[in-house]
C-alpha cells in the first residue's frame, strides 16, 4: 500500500499567507471606495474574507481528493465541454467596461477563463499520458492539443481578453515541451501565433492606443496613461520601507481598481520595497515548492498537472506585477490569492489542492 504523506508545510504556509495577507491588503486598498460607493468602508474587505473562507472550505476539502479519479475520459472532455459552453455564456451577460468576461448573477458574478485555465491544464495533463511515447507526433499529439488551446484561448480572445489567451498559451508551452514535444514543432506554432497577437494589438485601435501608452506614459499622464503613472507613482512614494499599513495616498481615489489589478502598486507604497520583495519572494517559494512536487510526483499525469497548475499561477503573478511596475502593458488580470474577487481566488485555490496516497500534484498538500 502506497504510504500517506503528510502536507507539505511551505507551501501551505506560502499559500495561506498571502491569501490572508490579501484580506489585509484589500481593506487598506478599498477602504475608501468602498465608503463613497456603499457607505460602508468594510464593503469589499467582508466579500473578500466570504470568498477566502470558501477558498479554504475548497481547500480542505481538496486535500482529501485523489487526483487520480480526474484521469477520465468523462471528466476530462465534461469539463472541457462546460468551460467553452460558459466562455460562449458571457456573450449573454451585458458587458463591463467594454468586455463580456463575466456571468452575472444577483448576488455574484463568475469569470469562466479562470475555470478554462484548469480545464486546460487536466486536458493536457490527460492527453499527453494517453500520448507516452508519441510525444514528438506533430500530427498525433501536438495539433490535437494546439487545437483544443486555441479553441479554449480563442473565446477568451473575442470577449475579449488577450492577457488570459496568452496565459493559456504559455500553460501549452510549458507542458507540452515538459512532457517532450520537439521545439521544431513549437516554433512552426509560436509563428501565426505572434503574427496573430501582432495583428491584435496594431490593427485593434484601442489596443495599438495601449501600447503607445506603455512606451511613454508620462506622454499623457492625465489620459490613457494615467493609471500606470499613478501605479508608478505609488511604488515610488513607497520608497526601502512604505509609508506604513493603511497611509498610502494612491488609493485614495487616484489610482484605479487599487484593491485589484493594481493592489501591489499599493502594498509596495504602503510597505516599501521590502514588502514588495517580499510578497515576490513567497511566490517564489509557490514555485520552488509546486516544480519540487512535480518532480516527485508518481506518474506522468500528477507531474504534468502539478506543473500546470504551478506555472498557470506563478506566471499571472508575474505578469500581474509587470503590469503595475509598466513592464508590460496595462492588462486587467489579478495577483493570486491577493486581489480582490472570488472567480480568481477560489479556482485559485481549488487548483492548488488534491491528494493521492502517495506523492500528489495539490499545491498545500503536495
Amino acid at each position: 500500500m502506497a504510504r500517506k504523506l503528510a502536507p507539505d508545510k511551505w507551501l501551505f504556509a506560502a499559500t495561506v499567507g498571502l491569501a490572508l495577507f490579501g484580506v489585509v491588503m484589500v481593506y487598506s486598498a478599498s477602504a475608501m471606495i468602498a465608503q463613497k460607493e456603499d457607505g460602508n468602508q468594510f464593503y469589499y474587505v467582508l466579500k473578500q474574507g466570504v470568498w477566502v473562507g470558501i477558498g479554504f472550505i475548497v481547500m480542505l476539502l481538496k486535500m482529501q481528493f485523489n487526483y487520480q479519479q480526474l484521469k477520465n475520459r468523462r471528466v476530462v472532455y465534461g469539463l472541457l465541454a462546460f468551460s467553452t459552453m460558459t466562455l460562449l455564456s458571457v456573450f449573454a451577460f451585458t458587458a463591463s467596461n467594454g468586455a463580456h468576461r463575466w456571468m452575472k448573477f444577483r448576488f455574484f458574478s463568475v469569470q469562466p477563463s479562470e475555470l478554462s485555465k484548469l480545464a486546460l491544464v487536466i486536458f493536457l495533463a490527460y492527453f499527453l499520458e494517453k500520448r507516452a511515447g508519441e510525444e514528438g507526433d506533430f500530427w498525433r499529439t501536438f495539433i490535437p492539443a494546439g487545437f483544443v488551446t486555441c479553441l479554449l484561448a480563442g473565446l477568451i480572445v473575442i470577449e475579449p481578453d488577450l492577457g488570459t489567451a496568452l496565459m493559456l498559451a504559455l500553460i501549452f508551452t510549458v507542458v507540452i515541451y515538459t512532457a517532450g514535444a520537439r521545439l521544431l514543432h513549437l516554433g512552426m506554432a509560436a509563428a501565426p501565433v505572434l503574427l496573430g497577437v501582432t495583428g491584435l494589438l496594431i490593427f485593434v485601435p484601442w489596443r495599438l492606443k495601449r501600447m503607445i501608452t506603455f512606451l511613454d506614459p508620462w506622454a499623457d499622464p492625465q489620459g490613457g496613461g494615467f493609471q500606470v503613472v499613478q501605479s508608478l507613482i505609488a511604488i515610488g512614494s513607497g520608497g526601502p520601507n512604505g509609508l506604513g499599513f493603511a497611509q498610502g495616498k494612491q488609493k485614495m481615489l487616484f489610482l484605479p481598481f487599487a484593491h485589484s489589478d493594481f493592489i501591489f502598486a499599493v502594498v509596495s507604497e504602503e510597505l516599501g520595497l521590502v514588502g514588495g520583495l517580499a510578497v515576490i519572494l513567497v511566490f517564489g517559494l509557490f514555485l520552488w515548492r509546486g516544480v519540487r512536487t512535480a518532480l516527485l510526483a508518481p506518474d506522468r499525469f500528477g507531474m504534468l498537472l502539478s506543473l500546470g497548475i504551478v506555472t498557470s499561477i506563478v506566471a499571472q503573478a508575474l505578469f500581474n506585477i509587470s503590469v503595475v511596475l509598466s513592464m508590460l502593458p496595462t492588462k486587467g488580470i489579478p495577483l493570486p490569492f491577493i486581489s480582490y474577487g472570488g472567480s480568481s481566488l477560489v479556482p485559485t485555490r481549488g487548483r492548488c489542492t488534491s491528494r493521492r496516497r502517495s506523492r500528489s500534484p495539490s499545491c498545500p498538500s503536495w
